[in-house]
């Protein structure tokens, strides 16, 4: 029989053993929480890893290059199928375009954004002649049935800076052609110098001479055609690059709409402007030529290797 001294002596054990237990769940609660404070941010990213290009080069003739799509796809560049038919085109899905008025043109101001190649200067070279094949080259515009074209030494060619540039080259002997850049020329191509399509030597001098001596400068040519923008193949949200086509001035700056703003995209040598983070991919594009003029296009849905046409073309100067 329990004495009333040992039922309290009970109690107050079984109160101690209580306390006891609060006491450690709270102590673990407080370290818990503690615990949980100290550690580092951990978010997860379920955006898919942006795709990076690698450009590699193929020589196609002599001493004129072809870059490779540095995409994994198999799908050429600008062939046939890439352009869609006008049928393809709707009222809806016409590209929309803004032009920002050129600054006005003075000794300081005529091209803010040339790079070594700047209007109004006359360079000294040779002309070189390589059989152009299908009109396509490092820039990467496709084929073409236009073989005006040349190819520029690599020093000239900045990184792609010349890609579309028109050039009017003068001989010796008082013959003249105007030719397009699509094609990159490399060592031993010496700056200023042209390696020339075929078609565009012969214009100049037979071919059996093979290299002659030449003057060239930069050309803003009568056109009625218009800007075009091609996304390149293996474009997604998550990586792009862009192309403009078809434009009178070479391009100096390629930005994107982006939720903070415009965005300038680096331009690779194979005269792509790209995001690789995807920023900016599926957006309104805004192009700069070297004269300063801006177009704000819209409507350029993100689909990798058609060639979109819009409305706009820069000034002639």
């Amino acid at each position: 029989m329990t004495t009333p001294r040992q039922a309290a002596r009970q109690r107050r054990r079984r109160q101690r053993i209580m306390l006891g237990t609060a006491v450690g769940l709270a102590a673990a609660g407080v370290l818990a929480y503690l615990v949980m404070g100290l550690l580092p941010d951990r978010k997860v990213d379920a955006t898919p890893a942006a795709a990076t290009p690698a450009a590699t080069g193929q020589v196609r003739t002599g001493t004129t290059t072809d870059k490779d799509n540095p995409t994994a796809s198999a799908t050429p560049e600008g062939t046939g199928t890439s352009t869609p038919t006008a049928g393809a085109s709707t009222a809806a899905a016409r590209p929309s375009a803004e032009t920002t008025p050129r600054p006005p043109r003075t000794a300081s101001t005529a091209s803010p954004s040339a790079g070594r190649i700047r209007p109004g200067t006359t360079y000294r070279g040779v002309a070189t002649a390589y059989e152009a094949g299908d009109g396509n080259g490092a820039c990467l515009f496709g084929p073409s049935s236009d073989l005006m074209i040349a190819a520029m030494n690599t020093t000239d060619y900045e990184t792609s800076r010349a890609c579309g540039a028109y050039v009017r080259v003068h001989a010796a002997n008082g013959a003249s052609v105007t030719v397009r850049i699509t094609n990159e020329c490399p060592a031993p191509c010496a700056p200023g110098q042209l390696d020339l399509s075929r078609q565009a030597f012969a214009k100049l001098a037979p071919l059996e001479v093979g290299r002659i001596p030449i003057t060239w400068s930069l050309l803003s040519p009568s056109t009625s055609g218009t800007i075009s923008i091609r996304y390149k193949t293996g474009s997604s949200p998550y990586w792009c690059g862009i192309q403009a086509i078809g434009h009178r001035n070479p391009v100096a700056r390629l930005e994107v709409r982006t939720a903070n703003g415009w965005r300038q995209l680096p331009r690779t040598d194979y005269n792509y402007f790209v995001s690789a983070d995807g920023r900016g991919c599926g957006s309104t594009i805004r192009l700069t030529d070297i004269y300063g003029e801006q177009l704000t296009i819209s409507g350029i849905a993100l689909r990798p290797n058609v060639v979109q046409p819009t409305q706009v073309q820069f000034s002639r100067h």
